[in-house]
């Protein structure tokens, strides 16, 4: 059910970014009210800089028109949520113009490319929410029903007290040496490279699901290949390939965390296990609607991981969609994530993550960095954060015909 807000006028969104996470955000806001009472929203507009592409997208994903310039777009009155789906290095530009103009805002993770502008964007939405404007960042996989099912088993105690968690993200897309450049390659318009873009990820679900922060790591990155194709010959890669780090957290728990681009034959594969006292739970995202249960609890005789699919209607978000047994997919979690910021934007309530926890996760990213400067000394998280003061300036717009590749997995 689509629902208006008081006053009767649908919301009006606007989302910058049309390639991979346009394309993956715009469903979700085409079929958010199929499934769920949110409140009423319209498909405004479609920001890009290619203005053919970007008309062609709209057209496609159900958007009304587009666009090439997104400060004009912002300042619409027809215009209530900014949905950022661009590359990392304009998210901090276009989010604070957007709070500014007292719009909603969700943006995709990682929240930032800097801590710097992490800082500035985290206390913007502070202000912002002094009057009534919400804003969220995008780490969808907290909307897999099997893994906030595994949240909630947490939270009740189920694995008594968690000791420590695994957690690795694997991809294999650049494996070739002969993959091309892109921005995604390139420090100032990426930030990082495995570390920012799908450790992020794992960094997160370890705060989430055991509710506890990362105050110490210690880290290494890799860069496998040094030079890729581009248009004009081979030019440096200035990001890491894959990452590695071990985690200290508020309550005690251990964690590990692996990430990587060049992990041969693993397409998308994030894999997570959480030991506790009394039982243990185990994901695997391309098995995404199962999770691994062990009960320690029972005699030694009858224990051994339960598979549950996560299909039933008492499961996380999954009654509003099929019957029993009928899966999901990963294109659902945005959707869930879009349904979630709607009823916060409709509640008045905080949404979650919140800017502040896109913020921490920065804090450890940056941590991870600074220990792997240091050939894997041990860095404290706050340490890290004071000793990085600078702002990086945000390119302009002009500057990278690449962003219509927008978005992170």
């Amino acid at each position: 059910m689509n629902t208006p807000l008081p006053g009767g006028r649908p919301l009006g969104v606007a989302a910058i970014g049309y390639a991979f996470m346009g394309k993956a955000h715009s469903t979700a806001w085409r079929n958010v009210a199929s499934f769920f009472d949110v409140p009423a929203v319209e498909q405004k507009v479609l920001v890009g800089r290619d203005a053919l592409a970007v008309s062609e997208a709209a057209a496609k994903y159900g958007w009304a028109e587009s666009a090439t310039d997104w400060r004009s777009v912002i300042a619409r009155d027809d215009i209530d949520i900014v949905d950022i789906c661009a590359p990392g290095w304009m998210h901090a530009e276009i989010a604070l113009e957007a709070l500014a103009a007292g719009k909603h805002v969700l943006v995709e993770k990682p929240l930032a490319n800097t801590l710097g502008e992490a800082e500035l964007m985290a206390s913007a939405a502070a202000s912002a929410r002094e009057q009534g404007v919400q804003s969220m960042v995008g780490f969808n996989y907290r909307r897999v029903p099997a893994l906030a099912l595994a949240r909630e088993l947490i939270a009740e105690g189920r694995l008594g007290t968690v000791r420590h968690v695994r957690a690795a993200y694997l991809q294999d897309w650049l494996s070739d040496v002969e993959a091309p450049m892109s921005w995604r390659l390139r420090k100032e318009t990426a930030g990082s490279g495995a570390l920012g873009d799908i450790a992020s990820h794992a960094i997160d679900q370890v705060q989430h699901l055991t509710g506890q922060n990362v105050t110490e790591v210690t880290g290494t990155l890799r860069t496998f290949v040094a030079e890729r194709p581009g248009p004009s010959g081979l030019e440096k890669v200035t990001v890491d390939d894959a990452a590695w780090a071990t985690l200290g957290l508020t309550g005690g728990v251990s964690a590990s965390v692996e990430a990587s681009r060049v992990a041969t034959g693993q397409k998308n594969s994030l894999k997570i296990e959480i030991y506790g006292s009394l039982g243990s739970l185990t994901f695997d995202l391309e098995n995404l609607n199962e999770l691994g249960f062990l009960d320690a609890t029972l005699p030694v005789r009858e224990q051994g991981f339960r598979r549950i699919l996560v299909n039933e209607p008492g499961h996380p978000y999954v009654k509003a969609w099929w019957p029993q047994g009928h899966v999901l997919g990963w294109e659902h979690t945005f959707t869930h994530q879009v349904r979630d910021f709607l009823l916060a934007v409709r509640s008045g309530e905080a949404p979650s993550p919140s800017f502040d926890d896109g913020l921490q996760v920065q804090r450890v990213l940056a941590a991870v960095e600074e220990s792997a400067r240091n050939r894997s000394m041990v860095t404290e998280v706050e340490e890290a954060l004071s000793r990085t003061t600078i702002l990086r300036s945000v390119a302009p717009v002009d500057g990278f015909p690449e962003l219509a590749d927008t978005g992170s997995t």
